[in-house]
């Protein structure tokens, strides 16, 4: 029991602890600090902790820089599980407000510019954002093509590809693009009117 209770109280200092590792992260980015001159010896100077702490949490700052990015990001969608298509409309969806928010935010813009330059980042953040969407995509897709919503001779990639590639033109490619709350529905009723089973 005793030990329970001291679990617990341990809690709040360890999410103020990384909370003011994050904090001074964002802050040295937000004061034109690159990416690359980021050391785990600078960032816990600027936390107020040791280079020990930040290491018991994350295994280096690419480990520490995708938690964050992911913390900004937001949790994965919740999928409802009741159609392919409402599934795919929740992912694109998910998709098209990270693009709004990268518009809006001077610092998530300059951090993915970045990391474009830091291919040891760059496969840290694809493995641990883009790769387990990817799945859970190409698994909406596969479920659809069991429940009849897909043709059986679909590609399963190239659909991915297909669905996911239009918002990813208009979110990284075109900042100009419109990205307006019914834009999710319309690339997936577009794209599904050619890979529907017909009949």
């Amino acid at each position: 029991m005793g030990h329970i209770a001291k679990g617990v109280r341990g809690r709040p200092r360890s999410e103020a602890v990384e909370r003011s590792i994050v904090e001074g992260v964002l802050k040295m980015i937000e004061d034109g600090v690159p990416l690359a001159d980021l050391s785990i010896e600078r960032i816990a100077r600027t936390a107020g902790v040791g280079k020990a702490t930040i290491y018991r949490r994350w295994s280096g700052k690419e480990e520490l820089f995708v938690d964050i990015l992911r913390g900004v990001d937001g949790p994965p969608p919740e999928l409802a599980g009741e159609s392919m298509r409402g599934d795919l409309v929740t992912l694109l969806d998910h998709l098209r407000r990270r693009g709004v928010n990268m518009r809006s935010s001077a610092l998530l813009h300059n951090v993915f510019a970045q990391m474009k330059s830091l291919p040891k980042l760059w496969e840290a953040y694809h493995a641990t954002v883009i790769e387990p969407q990817r799945r859970v995509t190409l698994g909406v897709l596969r479920r659809g093509v069991e429940n009849g919503e897909l043709r059986a001779d679909v590609d399963i990639v190239l659909a991915n590809d297909l669905f996911v590639g239009p918002m990813l033109v208009r979110t990284v490619l075109r900042s100009d693009a419109p990205l307006d709350e019914g834009l999710a529905e319309r690339i997936v009723d577009s794209v599904l009117a050619g890979l529907r089973p017909t009949g």
